[in-house]
């Protein structure tokens, strides 16, 4: 597969209802979700676990690129593969998480901002020799009282830029990913009103720095109310004020847009995907970037136990199948009754 520049990487990514696997989870994060199944969090259980993802069958035609942490880029197969050359086979790219994480945003606030950018060129530098193909920083925006501040907006977009010209300038795609968190109980307005200043916000910075957009994902939040409001939103309510926000602010030359999960369940992401692209009347694809969403199934299969890995693999592989028909608008809801 020959992908001669930045432009080329990006669109291949997002190609034909691909989308991206997230399994960039720190090892703290990693270690929150094998509590769940009753798993030990050391380094050979980590990676068994994502071995076991990035040999699933469905990795092949439906994941463009996946998100790797920096131990996992560097990580062998129990045969003694490298994890990287298992997803290059499946047409699936490697990318890594380059932020340093969240720090407030000033003394004392609940605002924050992501850490990351010292040290970055250089880092970036070693990762494309080891061969990834793109890199990941979040920013995160949370919605509560006076907040989001126009200081964490334009901070974290200005961060985000920088960090995507240095991408850049190392021949790696940058995912630009600001996230609105779903805590709270905020409405789909505030939700959207948030999501509207933070992309404007971000294309604005990235512009300024002279990032091309033809090489770049966006990985925003869907537009949907808080994970505690009274008043819930229906499936085509997030579809249109998602639509609607990203119309407003993301310009048509960037390829894709992968959205996060956030919270949602599985089956919520494919559905708000799908309804978006059955919707239609956009230039870029419209695609996923799911951790959760495409692992929380196989993650409990799996359960640290390797005779449980082909059914593990069979549920990534059905969520990854579905998640590509939903990014070309093709998914219906009876294809998982009959899974």
């Amino acid at each position: 597969m020959e992908l001669n520049n930045i432009e080329e990487i990006a669109s291949y990514i997002v190609s034909d209802g691909k989308g991206i696997l997230a399994a960039d989870e720190s090892n703290p994060t990693c270690g929150k979700r094998f509590d769940t199944i009753g798993v030990e969090n050391i380094e050979s259980n980590r990676r068994d676990y994502r071995e076991m993802l990035f040999r699933a069958s469905g990795l092949k035609d439906n994941i463009g690129g996946v998100i790797l942490f920096d131990e996992t880029l560097r990580q062998n197969a129990k045969d003694g593969t490298p994890l990287i050359d298992i997803m290059n086979a499946a047409g699936a790219l490697p990318g890594i998480k380059v932020d340093k994480g969240l720090i407030p945003i000033s003394d004392g606030s609940d605002e924050v901002i992501t850490q990351g950018l010292d040290g970055l060129n250089d880092r970036l530098k070693e990762y494309v020799a080891i061969g990834a193909k793109f890199t990941k920083w979040r920013a995160v925006i949370k919605i509560g009282n006076d907040m989001p501040s126009d200081q964490c907006i334009d901070g974290n977009a200005d961060a985000l830029a920088e960090y995507a010209k240095l991408a850049q300038n190392n021949g790696l795609v940058p995912i630009v990913e600001p996230e609105i968190l779903m805590d709270g109980d905020h409405t789909i307005d505030q939700s959207f009103n948030a999501s509207s200043r933070a992309l404007a916000s971000l294309f604005n910075s990235l512009k300024a720095k002279g990032v091309n957009l033809k090489g770049v994902l966006l990985k925003p939040s869907m537009v949907t109310p808080g994970s505690e409001a009274t008043l819930k939103a229906s499936v085509e309510d997030v579809a249109n004020m998602t639509l609607k926000s990203l119309k407003e602010n993301v310009p048509a030359e960037v390829p894709g847009i992968t959205f996060l999960s956030g919270g949602q369940t599985e089956i919520e992401a494919t559905q708000h995907l799908d309804a978006m692209n059955k919707i239609g009347g956009f230039s870029w694809k419209l695609s996923f970037s799911f951790g959760r969403a495409l692992q929380a199934g196989a993650l409990k299969a799996w359960s640290g136990d390797s005779g449980n890995a082909f059914i593990a693999q069979d549920i990534l592989s059905h969520r990854a199948k579905m998640n590509n028909l939903a990014a070309q608008g093709d998914w219906i809801i009876d294809l998982e009754e009959e899974f």
